[in-house]
């Protein structure tokens, strides 16, 4: 018996060594893999094609140099963000544009060098070779979600799955979680095509067909698991009625700031007109209104005619007016990005009053600025630096209580989840797309929809030119607006107290799917050791 399998194992073809892609080859994966991804993001919203990118830069960089994968990763990065964020050069230049690309780039030419890293992992344990994608992935993101200055998470996987089953998963471990399912059916894939080409130890034109069909099967069930997962209004609560005031600007651009009286009385006059349709029983009397971002850049605080217009308005809805304003002070030359809460009647309320936690550097505040000034003088478009707030946008309006986050903000996972903790019940995001194209707009929709399902809340965004919409718990948008008009929807909500499993578990899953990423790369050295010392 031993004999007969030892002359068979001698008329097996000996099998080559492992080797990559390629070069001309690994490098258009490379490229291919960051156009696919770009394309899954809103406005294109081809979520599948995610998961290829991912294969295709899993598979480019696999087997190679870390020096190779670094290069292969910077590419598939320069293909995805220069693209998606070709929205910040609109009205900067292309120094911005430029320098933010090829930051954000530089994050994937790490996870290339990473993923050439794993690779003898994976080749000794090619069934864990997708779980080391999804690992890798999250731990790229947590990075790069942090670093420099508070991090950029704006492309994270999990933001191209708004209309996709995987978008479920946020309800149970976030846009981490999501992230590693989108990038664990890469893995799957990448996993399927090696096996399928790979030469083995059987007869010739034989195929491992089970092994293949297998992983192929893996990577559709991810998504169609995603289907699995209940989601929805994580308590019952009240019903409110909500309007969104979306006023528009004169001129899209930059100058929008030199419009600001303009910019307010678009927000008076349309809110004025809401009341009017109220009256004449054309439409329902809202319990609270919302403004958007920057609606009010005349400090209504110290500018009594500013004060006097939202006064108008307040008073003619007959509801509490949440205003985008911005405030000056605390100290000279400082100012702060607020969501204001102004109620008829009375005015101001300074009690229910956020400022924005995380200002964007360069836009709203400039670090090291006379550094940053030798790279490009556009820093000195800003010319006060906004304030950091410190405690989270929750604001008791009387018939809701609102987890107010603004802008970009809706990108960092710790501060919306604040606001829920702390007693949320409608999140509510107030941003300004006036300097951005309705690309930047919808990304930054897909970003509310995913934090709705992930916290179990109604939500909605208010724009100054649009897109603004109301998301259900479920992830759903509904009276989306277009983009640069005027436009004010009216919809009713259903409040939510609960906490979803992804709220209760916090940061954990991203904290225990990174330290699995940094275990790996760990076990990976160990083995390369081993491999140079074998060699020796």
């Amino acid at each position: 018996m031993e004999t007969t399998q030892e002359q068979a194992a001698q008329t097996r073809p000996a099998v080559a060594p492992p080797r990559p892609l390629p070069l001309p080859v690994a490098v258009a994966a490379a490229v291919a893999g960051g156009a696919a991804m770009l394309v899954a993001f809103p406005p294109y919203g081809l979520w599948p094609l995610a998961p290829l990118g991912v294969a295709l830069l899993a598979a480019a960089a696999h087997r190679r140099r870390l020096r190779a994968g670094a290069g292969l990763g910077f590419l598939t990065g320069v293909a995805l963000f220069a693209p998606m964020l070709s929205w910040t050069n609109l009205h900067t230049g292309y120094l911005p544009w430029v320098l933010l690309s090829l930051l954000q780039a530089g994050y994937l030419a790490l996870l290339g060098a990473a993923t050439a890293w794993v690779s003898p992992l994976a080749d000794r344990v090619r069934w864990a070779w997708p779980a080391l994608t999804g690992l890798l992935w999250v731990a790229q993101e947590a990075l790069r979600d942090r670093t420099p200055f508070g991090g950029f998470p704006w492309g994270r996987l999990a933001f191209s799955q708004d209309d996709s089953p995987l978008l479920r998963l946020a309800a149970l471990g976030g846009a981490p979680l999501v992230t590693f399912a989108v990038a664990l059916t890469g893995g799957f894939l990448v996993a399927a095509a090696w096996w399928w080409q790979e030469p083995r130890r059987r007869p010739a034109g034989e195929r491992r067909w089970a092994p293949v069909a297998v992983v192929a099967a893996a990577a559709l069930a991810v998504p169609a698991g995603g289907l699995l997962v209940p989601v929805g209004a994580a308590g019952g609560g009240d019903p409110v009625t909500v309007a969104i005031v979306q006023g528009n600007v004169p001129r899209l651009g930059l100058d929008f700031n030199a419009q600001r009286q303009a910019v307010l009385d678009n927000h008076v006059d349309a809110t004025v007109d809401l009341a009017a349709q109220v009256t004449a029983g054309a439409r329902p009397r809202p319990d609270l209104v919302v403004w958007p971002e920057n609606s009010s850049d005349i400090d209504p605080l110290r500018d009594a005619g500013a004060g006097a217009r939202i006064q108008v308005a307040a008073d003619a809805i007959d509801a509490p007016i949440l205003v985008g304003a911005v405030l000056r002070g605390p100290g000279p030359g400082q100012v702060r990005n607020a969501g204001l809460l102004w109620r008829p009647g009375t005015g101001p309320d300074l009690e229910q009053l956020y400022t924005k936690r995380h200002p964007v550097p360069f836009a709203e505040y400039v670090p090291m600025r006379d550094l940053a000034r030798m790279v490009s003088e556009q820093v000195d478009r800003v010319r006060s630096d906004f304030v950091p707030g410190s405690t989270p946008g929750v604001l008791r309006t009387g018939p809701a209580v609102l987890g107010d986050v603004i802008c970009f903000e809706v990108a960092y996972d710790e501060v919306v989840r604040d606001t829920v903790t702390a007693g949320a019940q409608l999140l509510v995001v107030q941003t300004n797309n006036a300097t951005f194209d309705v690309a930047e707009a919808r990304q930054q929709l897909a970003m509310v929809r995913l934090r709705a399902v992930e916290h179990g809340r109604p939500a909605l965004m208010a724009s100054t030119v649009g897109v603004s919409g109301f998301v259900s718990p479920d992830g759903r948008v509904s009276d989306a607006t277009g983009f640069n008009t005027r436009a004010v929807v009216v919809r009713e909500l259903r409040l939510a107290d609960g906490r979803t499993p992804a709220t209760r578990v916090g940061l954990w899953p991203e904290v225990a799917l990174t330290a699995l990423a940094v275990a790996a790369l760990a076990v990976a050295g160990v083995r390369r050791r081993r491999e140079r010392a074998a060699g020796d």
